[in-house]
């Protein structure tokens, strides 16, 4: 890094708005505050690509009248490896899997020793107006990117943007340059995915010596939100009845309301924390042997 010492532009001050019709002196609280000046450096691709793991340094001078100034001010330190476009075509689709975000790619024009790029990809919580890093994804050569959106709280409303970034690898450490953000999509987390159907039931009837009855058992979900269980009972002929009045947290079951010599078919549902019931499981049958 060097000091300035190359000309961009000269800007003409702007001048401060002042009220007129008064005489007295304007205290220095309601004083208008100096107006901000603010400049754009274009920067043609083949400037940015001579040395793209160093800086460039900026610095202001203001001249009097006269021409004359007091020195330059601060430097500030700008990356001057090229940054991407923002990514296109952002969209959201929210599945029981997660938020689902994909983007058309965006692809640097050409590879840069040194260089490298990312997609980072944000959540804003519209609740807190709080933006928190979703994940980040390498650029790739594929036509369109996807990332899948996990750590999400059900209905809660976000906004998301994707970024991408410019990974610059220097001798005292990496260094990081954001480019343009997308538009933003938001996404309303409705939980409206049911889990998914229990499976392996079995039944089994015990009676001899006692009272008889027929446990169902079943493998037991998977989901971190399950709630519990319905068990529904048919006889031949007829429709599924529930047998649970409260759902069953644990995967087996033991019905003891039989009567002799009739055939049950039973199947079982799953019910998440939003009260989400899954379709019903395959059938199994048991027969109560005759007295």
């Amino acid at each position: 890094m060097h000091d300035c010492g190359t000309l961009v532009i000269e800007l003409p001050p702007q001048k401060a708005t002042t009220q007129r019709g008064s005489s007295r002196r304007t205290p220095k609280s309601q004083q208008p505050t100096p107006p901000q000046e603010s400049y754009t450096d274009q920067l043609s691709p083949s400037l940015e690509l001579q040395s793209p793991t160093s800086n460039f340094s900026y610095a202001v001078s203001v001249l009097n009248s006269f021409g004359r100034s007091a020195g330059l001010s601060n430097q500030v330190q700008v990356p001057s490896a090229p940054t991407l476009g923002a990514p296109i075509n952002l969209a959201a689709h929210l599945s029981a899997n997660g938020v689902e975000l994909t983007w058309s790619v965006v692809q640097p024009s050409q590879n840069t020793p040194g260089v490298k790029y990312e997609y980072r990809v944000y959540r804003r919580n519209m609740a807190s107006n709080q933006d928190d890093v979703a994940g980040e994804i390498p650029v790739s050569v594929d036509a369109n990117t996807s990332f899948l959106d996990t750590g999400f709280e059900w209905e809660k409303t976000y906004d998301y943007h994707v970024t991408a970034v410019t990974l610059i690898n220097r001798a005292d450490g990496p260094e990081q340059v954001e480019g343009d953000d997308t538009p933003s999509v938001r996404v309303v987390a409705h939980d409206v995915f049911p889990p998914a159907a229990p499976t392996g039931l079995q039944a089994v009837f015990s009676g001899p010596g006692q009272k008889p009855f027929i446990d169902l058992i079943w493998a037991g979900n998977g989901e971190t939100d399950l709630a519990g269980y319905n068990v529904y009972r048919r006889d031949v002929g007829s429709e599924p009845i529930k047998k649970t009045t409260e759902l069953v947290k644990t995967p087996s079951f033991r019905d003891s309301n039989l009567v002799p010599g009739h055939e049950y078919f039973y199947s079982t549902s799953a019910v998440d924390a939003r009260g989400n019931e899954s379709s019903r499981s395959e059938e199994t049958s048991e027969t109560v042997p005759a007295d």
